[in-house]
């Protein structure tokens, strides 16, 4: 299972509720940070997100709202005796200014921290997924995300029953991509079927755009800034954000599964202006409330 934590849902500043942006990823006992608002670290305490589990932060743009966080976590974790390296990723540019939040206080940092400047493509490999980043349109440069599972093939037992195929022989099916049983040459296409690897994709701050439609194609889940309804769509536009009508849009044009609004104004007191606004376009739609968390 893949679980999303949105950790903070508010946009530029704080609301009664509502923290700074910030989503926090666990997939195999191991956690992912995307965006590191003010406040973080104590969302992630309260909502159960283990520190000592983080992996690597991805940072979308280098305005305050999404970074501050990152300078209390980093040296929270050098109290928690941290071995591991902790790479942070961010707009290629924009290295100094996350440099700075680690440096600041001369902290002692016993751990390595690798601070990595991205453009597009895969930027990040596990076991078994990639991270990828694509461009967003924001007033400065700023990267979206797209975490995905690696697709994988998967035997189909009772046919591999009948067929007579066994031990051994599926790991030679598996590297050869066929295996001969008597006189009958067996395809790994024919005893198996793809599993599509499930597909997360994060997007803020930004306008609408036709690379977010790409990179969130068939997508399992998009978490999406909506900071406006439509009514402030001459705001969004002069601020570079989107409206909750526009993303709505996105998602159906991505065939998206689920759509997941963030990076709410404070001028909504609920989320539920943006909802309406949404569903009339995309029905799968929710505006998180902080800690709300997603299985995918």
């Amino acid at each position: 299972m893949i679980e999303v934590t949105v950790l903070g849902t508010s946009g530029s500043s704080p609301a009664v509720g509502r923290q700074m942006p910030a989503v926090a990823l666990r997939h195999e006992g191991e956690v992912f940070l995307f965006d590191c608002g003010e406040g973080t670290q104590m969302q992630m305490l309260k909502y159960g997100i283990n520190s000592y589990r983080l992996k690597a932060i991805f940072i979308s743009h280098s305005h305050g709202d999404h970074i501050i966080g990152i300078a209390g976590l980093v040296r929270t974790l050098a109290l928690s005796n941290r071995k591991d390296d902790l790479s942070i990723f961010v707009p290629r540019g924009q290295e100094r200014i996350i440099r700075t939040l680690v440096l600041f206080d001369k902290a002692l940092i016993g751990y390595k921290i690798n601070i990595i400047g991205v453009g597009s493509g895969v930027i990040y490999k596990g076991k078994d997924f990639t991270v990828s980043a694509f461009r967003l349109n924001h007033t400065i440069p700023t990267c979206g995300y797209v975490f995905k599972e690696n697709d994988r093939r998967k035997f189909l037992k009772e046919k591999c029953r009948r067929l007579g195929i066994e031990g051994e022989m599926f790991g030679v099916l598996t590297k050869k991509g066929r295996i001969k049983i008597g006189n009958k040459t067996i395809s790994l296409n024919s005893v198996t079927e793809l599993k599509v690897g499930r597909k997360i994709v994060y997007a803020v701050d930004t306008r609408p755009t036709s690379a977010t439609i790409a990179a969130a194609k068939n997508a399992d889940l998009l978490i999406h800034e909506s900071s406006y309804t439509d009514e402030f769509r001459k705001l969004a536009i002069m601020r570079k954000h989107s409206t909750a009508l526009e993303v709505a849009t996105v998602a159906k044009k991505a065939h998206v599964r689920r759509l997941c609004l963030v990076h709410i104004s404070t001028r909504f007191k609920t989320g539920k202006p943006l909802i309406d606004e949404a569903r009339k376009v995309f029905r799968n739609t929710i505006a998180a409330e902080d800690g709300e968390k997603i299985d995918v």
